[in-house]
């Protein structure tokens, strides 16, 4: 747990802000780090600096991803918040605020971002808020102070894991600083964005901080060069004057949709937002429909500056240009295990993405607990490159007796080359196993698993029950092949074999096993020719079968001018003798969070790209859980009859019509039989 020993916070601002006016006074010195390190020491109701040896256990600590965090202590705004590995229970993230930056801005004045803060950060998570600036104080005095807003309309008490310290990073002397300052960090929510305005007679350029419109609404970026800015009023209406040239435009009076439709329409460059004084930059997005009209130009939201308004106005010439400013990391994280912990790629501003990284801490906190349960465990890749066409390939030896177990998990991770996740692979592919025990067999090269890469980053671990497929093992000797596509950059794959004996029927009830399995239908283009591939096929009861169960991996790829088959919603059906409809509906698929609601499961979040939206049956960074139906009682069980089963797919309850470009269904099916 976090220790928190109250002490009169006027006396620590008086104290804190004695001290960092004093360092700024001095002059910059080349500073070396040593094991005398200064830190901060509480002494009645004040603060102050003392040096000390670096403990060892701090001293040995690394600052990579996986790097045991070391023990450290920060006063804050309701007592000193004391960090040891190993007490405290929960994650903790890390957030160092500045006000140079237009997206922190926007995370912190935005009610819904807030309002995800206060009602969805995870009950085990702490939350520690830093300031980089000279004004620490009054950056964590305002933080806290909309936290504290947004919470009295809230039922959920969280104020008490949230933990604001009035001490620059710059003087926190422990190993904080060290990692913000040399992770890298990717994507909108990193760097300082920035726009540059130059004019004739100017003596120096203007740059103040920028927001981008959303990544995933506007796809158009601002090139490496200088744009002629001219003012559009409100860019309400088309404009000829913006035509090749940046629209300086104020916000309200209607959409930013309709601002920058209006100015692509003008054929501007882009488009800047002036935000309207006293107002914060705001997240600029389209909303409903709106987002169906495709728009080619970049737009970034700034503060009204008075010298380039006044330039405008006057007619002068005014050129602006775009940069981003390298800075350190604004968020890290310490899992449960006390293992530093990158926090990925936020799409656009919302404390949104901190509670879903919180999400799968504790998920992975309760796979690692899974993990210890009993099971007989078969290391077939133990950090195994996996690339090109051959992809990571293993024959290993299985234990004796396999029909005596009932359930087969595949413990599952996908890392990356380096320990950051600026070395993951980009893109999001399908990975699959193959297992083949017996090449004369039926069951040779059937999948036994699938799985879709995270974009960008290197943590995900799955386990998926495989059970119902421990027929395919008919050897004591099997080769397993896990591959993606063949271009794909390198991933290192682990994976074990776990074998257990669990009641799958419930307590005091018959312990069943598997023990035959049919192949059914694979996948194919989905066209209008898709259904026409599938036909009935009927099938007899194997001796001494008791319960006999439908088994599915069914995911949809591609995009044809519905979205299909990854962000459409289609419906797989599975008929049995001509009466029972067994259907799986992707009904999430193309949603704008659909898999934000899987963290929980163990979808990787924060990942680069559009990692948030619904798909096909499948999200990036995840396993693909088998579909399992129980048919038995839709079954003639006398084996004295055939039953048949046939499958067909839909698209909005049609067959599949694409105009252009199809896509494409990966599925592999069984029936399994249970004695």
């Amino acid at each position: 747990m976090a220790l928190l020993r109250s002490q009169s916070s006027l006396l620590w601002f008086l104290v804190v802000a004695a001290h960092v006016t004093e360092a700024a006074e001095r002059p910059m010195k080349r500073m070396t780090l040593t094991e005398d390190e200064s830190v901060w020491e509480s002494k009645g109701d004040t603060f102050s600096f003392r040096s000390r040896k670096t403990s060892r256990v701090e001293a040995a600590a690394g600052s990579e991803p996986g790097d045991v965090a070391a023990a450290f202590r920060v006063p804050t705004l309701g007592g000193e918040f004391i960090y040891q590995p190993g007490v405290l229970k929960g994650p903790l993230v890390i957030h160092a605020f500045t006000n140079k930056s237009g997206f922190l801005e926007c995370i912190w004045s935005s009610e819904s971002s807030l309002s995800s803060l206060v009602q969805d950060l995870p009950d085990s998570t702490q939350v520690l808020f830093l300031s980089l600036d000279d004004s620490a104080i009054s950056d964590v005095l305002w933080m806290r102070d909309q936290v504290q807003r947004t919470a009295m309309h809230s039922k959920k008490e969280v104020l008490s894991r949230l933990h604001f310290s009035p001490v620059p990073v710059f003087a926190l002397g422990n190993w904080i600083p060290r990692v913000l300052y040399s992770w890298s960090c990717m994507g909108v929510n990193c760097g300082l964005s920035q726009a540059v305005f130059t004019s004739q007679g100017w003596k120096m350029p203007v740059i103040i901080k920028r927001l981008d419109a959303r990544y995933d609404w506007l796809m158009g970026r601002w090139a490496q060069t200088s744009y002629r800015l001219v003012d559009a009023g409100d860019g309400c209406d088309a404009s000829l004057s913006v035509a090749a040239a940046v629209a300086w435009v104020s916000a309200g009076s209607c959409s930013f949709f309709t601002k920058v439709q209006s100015m692509a329409k003008s054929n501007a460059s882009g488009v800047l937002v002036y935000a309207l004084p006293g107002n914060p930059l705001q997240d600029m997005n389209c909303v409903g429909d709106e987002c169906y009209s495709p728009l080619s130009i970049p737009a970034s939201m700034v503060h009204l500056e008075p010298s380039v308004a006044q330039a405008l106005r006057f007619g002068q010439l005014v050129n602006v240009s775009f940069q981003v400013t390298p800075s350190p990391n604004f968020f890290i994280g310490i899992d449960q295990q006390g293992a530093l912990a990158e926090m990925g790629w936020f799409l656009y501003p919302t404390f949104s993405f901190i509670n879903w990284q919180a999400q799968w801490f504790d998920f992975n906190m309760d796979l690692w607990t899974k993990l210890k349960s009993p099971a007989s465990v078969v290391s077939v890749f133990d950090k195994v490159q996996m690339q090109g066409d051959k992809g990571a390939v293993a024959t290993v030896d299985l234990p004796l007796g396999l029909l005596d177990f009932n359930t087969l998990e595949l413990d599952a991770s996908l890392s990356c080359p380096g320990r950051r996740d600026s070395s993951c692979a980009q893109w999001d592919h399908t990975v699959q196993l193959f297992v083949c025990c017996n090449p004369l067999s039926l069951y040779c090269n059937m999948e036994l698993g699938r799985w879709i890469t995270a974009f960008r980053r290197g943590i995900g671990h799955w386990l998926t029950d495989v059970s119902p497929l421990i027929p395919l093992l008919d050897s004591n000797k099997c080769t397993f092949t896990m591959k993606t596509v063949p271009w794909a950059m390198p991933w290192i794959v682990s994976l074990n074999l776990r074998f257990s004996l669990g009641n799958q029927t419930g307590d005091g009830a018959e312990k069943l096993h598997p023990f035959r399995v049919t192949s059914l239908y694979s996948g194919g283009t989905f066209d209008k020719n898709y259904n026409k591939n599938y036909q009935p096929v009927k099938f007899l009861l194997p001796a001494s079968t008791k319960k006999v169960e439908l088994y599915a991996v069914i995911t949809g790829h591609g995009s044809d001018e519905n979205g299909c088959g990854e962000f459409c919603v289609t419906s797989h059906h599975f008929l049995i003798n001509s009466v029972y409809n067994n259907t799986r509906i992707f009904d999430s698929a193309g949603t704008a969070l659909g898999c934000t609601m899987r963290v929980k499961e163990g979808a990787v979040p924060n990942e680069h790209g559009t990692w948030l939206y619904g798909r096909g049956g499948w999200c990036d960074g995840l396993q693909i859980n088998p579909w399992r139906i129980d048919i038995t009682k839709q079954l003639d069980m006398s084996r004295v009859e055939s039953n048949t089963v046939v499958y067909f797919g839909l698209f909005d309850g049609h067959d599949p019509n694409p105009s252009q470009q199809p896509g494409y269904i990966i599925m592999s099916s069984f029936l399994v039989f249970y004695k």
